[in-house]
Formats: structure tokens, C-alpha cells, sequence
């Protein structure tokens, strides 16, 4: 039995059919061809599925859809700037050579994007906690780290 949900995504309205088991990440990817929300690992502990669920990080492969009814929701598209650049952390996501092979990078950066919003001025501590349920195989997270430190320097939201 399918089930009509409206989801505001990235500041546009969609209206959905979805059954009550579809995922989250799967209507992402696969109804709304949002494909910048990757499906890692599909049990909510690689992170490469992490998008913003009312400014909350949550993991997209583990989360019902129909639960997301009504709510907004924040994919790493939904990050770029209206003039379809790059915004301030994607920015130094690149810059500081965070992205490596690229599957992890949008999970980590709505992480990321989630503790910024949270705490602008965010500790290591605070950084490390935050990024400890995504996992990056190609083992950058030094410069994931340094990305993150350099967005919250210049203020990033």
C-alpha cells in the first residue's frame, strides 16, 4: 500500500508515493534522482548516507521515509550556493584535499554541516565526536578534520 508524503528537500516540495518500508535514502536516490546521498553500507554505520532532517544529521539507509512526512530535509545538493557554486565548506572540503575517492565526501560534509549549525566555533573534540559515525576507507581524516576547522574559521552555517 503505497502512502502520499510531501518532503520539503532542499527548499522544493515533492510530493511522494512511498510504501512503508521504502528508505529514506532510496527516494532520495532513486524517485527524486538526488544522487549525491550515497548508500554505503545500508545499516547506518559507514555514514555516506548522512542528510540533514530538520537541520539534524540522520542517516538516510536506516530511516523509513514515511517518517520524514512534513519535515525538511537537506541533501549536499541542497548545500550549493544559488549561483550553483561550491559553498564555503565544500569549498574546503576541496581545498584541503578532503574528498579522495569522493564516496564518504557527502556524508561527511552534511556532518559537518550539522555540527556547524549546531556550534559555529566547534572544538577538535567536538569535530572528532561529530565525524566518529562516518568512515572514510582512503583514511583522510586529517584533512577532513583541517576542512572542517577551516570552514568554522571563516564562519561557515
Amino acid at each position: 500500500m503505497k502512502h502520499l508524503i510531501e518532503l520539503e528537500i532542499n527548499g522544493r516540495v515533492y510530493d511522494v508515493a512511498v510504501s512503508p518500508r521504502d528508505l529514506l535514502a532510496d527516494v532520495l536516490r532513486k524517485k527524486l534522482g538526488l544522487t549525491g546521498t550515497k548508500k554505503g553500507c545500508g545499516a547506518g554505520d559507514c555514514g555516506a548516507c548522512t542528510v540533514l532532517v530538520d537541520d539534524k544529521p540522520i542517516l538516510s539507509c536506516i530511516t523509513l521515509a514515511i517518517t520524514c512526512n512534513g519535515k525538511k530535509i537537506t541533501t549536499v545538493e541542497g548545500l550549493a550556493l544559488p549561483n550553483g557554486e561550491l559553498n564555503p565548506l565544500q569549498a574546503d572540503f576541496v581545498n584541503k584535499g578532503a574528498i579522495q575517492c569522493g564516496f564518504c565526501t557527502p556524508g561527511m560534509i552534511m556532518s559537518a554541516a550539522g555540527l556547524l549549525k549546531r556550534n559555529a566555533k566547534p572544538s577538535m573534540y567536538d569535530i572528532k565526536h561529530e565525524m566518529s559515525g562516518n568512515i572514510c576507507r582512503c583514511t583522510g581524516f586529517k584533512r577532513i578534520i583541517m576542512a572542517i576547522e577551516a570552514a568554522a574559521e571563516t564562519g561557515v552555517k
